[in-house]
């Protein structure tokens, strides 16, 4: 619990002894001081929880385990200080007794606070709390309307796992299939992932149970007369979802809510063919929904404030950080990842090598580094979204050749088990020798002569590289008013792209750098490599007055 933050409820909080006791909200005052005369009359012993040692382990078994912990964080988490921190003073306490372990905690907290980790972990907290309050919208007084009944249409894995966090929080869903044997495999997965909780742990039989009551099958519109909220992932052909909401438009009640999970088709194209009155959002998961802690919530020019106060609610609800963001190709993440995933194409055409990009941004804290990434999405997944990117932004994306020659050799990621990493029976990666040559394909077709200096760069340049690359494309969607403000964007890249969150995002961690190197840089990069790396005007902007690269966005408009 310490070294993660983890929430527990006050059931589990009692049944670890670190409550005393539980009582309903209105009767806690009560409660407390009969609690205290009964301590007072002798009636119930008075334990002073500091000099409790009845949990612990032998001093031996104790030193071990939080050794064995202390290896474990060193090697996930190489770059931060705080949980080995914590560890220490953990033993401090054990080992020196509980009154010098509360100094040396008050100490260590007192020069924590002092560092850069801090700093971003404080930052990236308030920004994740802020995400909901969007003025001229939060701020009028509009209450959320109830959401009772969700229906989902799709019969994708990202569908089972929408339905899966929609259970949990205790929705009634329906998912519409088109044929009994979609209906059965969908329904089963979702089961499936509910086993999977049980068995572990994380789940009682009862509640799975529960659970399961809430979730329906069914093959046409008859049951959604009353629901609240359409959560549309069908394949991304926009003729099948306009004739989808065309159906819904004219099946759902008046108050319904129409939401698509795309991040590829334009949300005013698909409502096209639906009432006038009508209102499409977007409201994209992120795969696995169960997993990513994100929701972006997508608002056109007919999306009412009552609609993005109704889903902030339902974000929360389901437990995710809910980011409202404008119509347009890619929203927040996407748009983010479409320069990370291309910048480190153009590095590894120009004479990088990959492996060391992985493992430069690995170091730097992400979770996965670009060609990690790839064979992680599948590389039909990567080429939708690359040639989306290449038709909205030509004039600043980097074609590349190397995924489709590679698809091309049945390397299709990690779903195949080739990618730019071969993958066991484990799942374990290794490094694939034959991209080399897939590489040099690459070059020759786009007549790419090999830069000696790409091929020695060290781990710090191939980080700016790749970053400032985002950094640019962020600045576009705060000059465009894509997000309500510039902290949207840190707690997008460190939920949504994996940036490690004690550098507190993006946005932030350029306050670090300064607008001034970072425009520099890119100016000297795009003389060399070309339009992919040229500053945009907000950010020679910003950095011709060395200011910080943040900044507040009252109101977006749409772009598309």
């Amino acid at each position: 619990m310490i070294l993660t933050s983890k929430r527990i409820s006050g059931d589990e909080a009692c049944n670890m002894c670190l409550v005393d006791a539980i009582s309903p909200s209105d009767q806690l005052l009560g409660s407390a001081c009969q609690w205290a005369l009964d301590i007072l009359e002798c009636r119930r012993p008075w334990s002073i929880s500091l000099f409790r040692t009845d949990r612990l382990e032998p001093l031996a078994e104790a030193r071990t385990l939080l050794n064995s912990v202390r290896a474990q964080i060193q090697k996930q988490n190489p770059n931060v200080i705080h949980p080995l921190v914590c560890i220490d003073v953990i033993e401090h306490g054990i080992l020196c007794g509980p009154r010098n372990g509360l100094w040396k905690e008050a100490e260590a907290l007192h020069e924590l606070r002092q560092s850069d980790s801090c700093r971003s972990l404080v930052h990236v907290f308030f920004a994740k709390q802020s995400t909901s309050k969007i003025p001229g919208i939060t701020d009028i007084g509009l209450l959320p309307r109830k959401i009772n009944k969700v229906a989902i249409l799709g019969g994708s894995l990202v569908s089972s796992g929408i339905a899966t966090v929609l259970v949990l929080a205790n929705y009634y869903v329906i998912m519409k299939y088109i044929d009994q044997n979609s209906l059965q495999n969908g329904i089963g997965r979702v089961k499936a992932n509910l086993e999977g909780r049980v068995k572990e742990g994380r789940m009682t039989q009862e509640h799975y149970k529960k659970a399961c009551t809430l979730l329906k099958g069914v093959l046409s519109y008859d049951n959604f007369k009353d629901v609240d909220l359409v959560i549309e992932d069908v394949p991304d052909i926009v003729s099948l979802k306009q004739q989808f909401f065309a159906d819904l438009d004219e099946c759902c009640p008046p108050h319904c809510i129409f939401a698509s999970t795309t991040c590829i088709v334009n949300l005013d194209l698909i409502g096209e063919r639906m009432k006038p009155c009508s209102e499409i959002v977007g409201i994209h998961f992120f795969s696995s929904p169960s997993v990513t802690d994100l929701l972006e919530i997508v608002r056109t020019e007919r999306t009412s404030p009552q609609t993005l106060v109704d889903l902030l609610s339902f974000g929360r609800r389901i437990q995710k950080t809910p980011i409202v963001v404008q119509n347009c190709t890619g929203y927040a993440v996407r748009r983010m990842c479409f320069p990370y995933l291309q910048a480190a194409m153009l590095l590894v055409e120009y004479g990088a090598d990959a492996y060391q990009i992985d493992k430069a941004l690995t170091n730097f804290g992400l979770k996965l580094g670009p060609f990690r990434m790839l064979d992680q999405d599948g590389f039909q997944s990567a080429t939708v979204h690359d040639v989306k990117f290449l038709e909205t932004f030509p004039d600043r994306s980097y074609k590349s050749n190397l995924i489709p020659i590679m698809r091309k050799n049945n390397h299709e990621g990690k779903y195949t088990c080739q990618g730019f990493y071969t993958y066991n029976d484990k799942e374990e990666a290794s490094p694939d020798p034959e991209i080399s040559k897939y590489i040099e394909m690459a070059r020759s077709m786009s007549g790419i002569t090999i830069k000696s200096k790409l091929a020695t760069l060290s781990d710090g340049e191939i980080v700016e590289m790749i970053h400032f690359s985002v950094l640019n494309e962020a600045c576009r969607m705060i000059s465009e008013a894509i997000i309500v403000k510039s902290s949207d964007l840190d707690v997008a890249s460190v939920l949504g792209m994996g940036f490690p969150g004690y550098r507190g995002g993006i946005i932030f961690w350029s306050h670090s750098v300064g607008s001034k190197y970072i425009c520099s840089k890119l100016e000297e990069w795009s003389k060399e490599y070309g339009e992919f790396f040229k500053p945009c005007a907000y950010l020679v902007e910003r950095a011709s007055k060395r200011s910080s690269l943040g900044a507040q966005v009252k109101q977006a408009k749409s772009l598309l």
